[in-house]
């Protein structure tokens, strides 16, 4: 599949938004004390998946530049 300039820019967006909002409720059920570290851990491993599909668009979208 493959994506145009702006829908690239668009889902890297949207994958940065869904990371944030994971960092968000990751943060409310650490402050509300929760044991359900199961929950959390998943939590994390989904906001890290987001970081790699970021990173892997932001370098399909800015070229490689040799000094």
């Amino acid at each position: 599949m493959n994506l145009d300039e702006d829908d690239i820019l668009i889902k890297i967006q949207q994958l940065r938004v869904q990371h944030r909002d994971l960092d968000d409720a990751i943060a409310a059920l650490i402050d509300a004390g929760t044991t359900n570290m199961l929950q959390i851990k998943r939590l994390k491993k989904q906001k890290l998946l987001f970081r790699d599909m970021i990173f892997k668009l932001e370098d399909e979208h800015l070229p490689d530049i040799i000094a």
